[in-house]
């Protein structure tokens, strides 16, 4: 073999393994990015993955789970790994995720599901969003003096309700704004109780009984969701009527729910995603609102606090759990 030979030969060897590694290019990795546990998100992460058309995971598409298990100052570190794996795109649950995710890349996309972005600093106006970020609005605050509304409806013998919040949330204090506000309308008096722990919840309901609060709202939080069986059982327990953000706390025992459909929300958080692993731009897919909101009724709850749902109610349910 001459030298000519050898060289052609040789830059052929080398040329295999570029070619295979072209052919082998890696998958694009989302990482999806959660105040709470897996456990009860199961059903909005299916949702999330059937939005995005066009690709499966384990074929064409990977996921990196950050999970802060209720603690939202884990949020800013797990946020950080995200960028430092380099993934593709960042999906937010929540404010606290969102928040932590636009401080930590202004280049990687993120896609959310949160409150008000508007008014949180995540986007400059719902149908430009400028920037690396888009998604979908719960309109976690708007609804809550609505919720405050049906409760009152629903047991308009009560003077004495009270609010629950996560302290943690960047949300907390606009909504407790709004339902003072709520209150005062409606004539009737609002002590605001705070959690951020499983036992702080407990702590909660040992002094909203104390307080004599004949009903309570549940504001709206990933925590509270990842924590509804806990909520709606010390509810039912106490013998307090309460009202919840989403039907998942109807279904798990609460007495009434109001609001967005979450795994709706979720797919299409999802379908945004896929887009933008498709190279549309954030910027370019305006955040979604949604038009339509449930009103969910467990009777049986109703039944066994010994509460009848007036019909004025009954004429709007989207759904009766019985």
């Amino acid at each position: 073999m001459n030298r000519r030979e050898l060289l052609l030969v040789l830059g052929g060897a080398l040329a295999v393994p570029l070619i295979l590694r072209a052919q082998q290019k890696a998958v694009p990795v989302i990482g999806f990015f959660n105040p709470t546990s897996p456990g009860s998100l199961a059903p909005f992460v299916a949702a999330f993955r059937q939005g995005e058309t066009g690709y499966v995971e384990g074929q064409n598409l990977a996921f990196e789970y950050r999970w802060a298990e209720g603690r939202y100052d884990r949020l800013p570190a797990l946020a950080a790994d995200l960028v430092v794996r380099n993934v593709d795109l960042i999906a937010a649950d929540g404010i606290p995720a969102a928040l932590a995710a636009k401080t930590a890349t202004s280049t990687i996309p993120i896609v959310f599901a949160v409150g008000d972005p508007v008014d949180l600093g995540l986007v400059a106006s719902l149908a430009r969003p400028g920037g690396n970020l888009t998604g979908v609005s719960t309109m976690a605050p708007e609804l809550s003096p609505k919720r405050l509304e049906l409760l009152s409806e629903l047991v308009p013998q009560v003077g004495v309700i009270a609010l629950l919040v996560n302290p943690n949330n960047s949300n907390t204090e606009r909504t407790t704004r709004d339902m003072q506000e709520a209150a005062r309308a409606k004539g009737v008096q609002l002590h605001i109780l705070t959690a951020g722990t499983e036992s702080e919840i407990d702590a909660a309901f040992a002094t909203l009984v104390q307080l004599h609060a004949g009903a309570l709202v549940v504001g709206g939080d990933p925590f509270f969701a990842n924590r509804r069986e806990q909520l709606a059982t010390l509810a039912a327990t106490r013998g307090v009527p309460a009202i919840y953000q989403s039907r998942e706390f109807a279904e798990a025992g609460g007495l009434i729910s109001y609001g967005l459909n979450f795994t709706a929300a979720f797919r299409q958080v999802g379908i945004y995603g896929g887009r933008i692993l498709k190279g549309v731009k954030p910027d370019d897919l305006p955040v979604q609102q949604p038009t339509t909101f449930e009103l969910v009724v467990n009777l049986k709850t109703a039944k066994a606090l010994g509460l009848t749902v007036p019909p004025s109610i009954l004429a709007r349910v989207d759904e009766v759990i019985e």
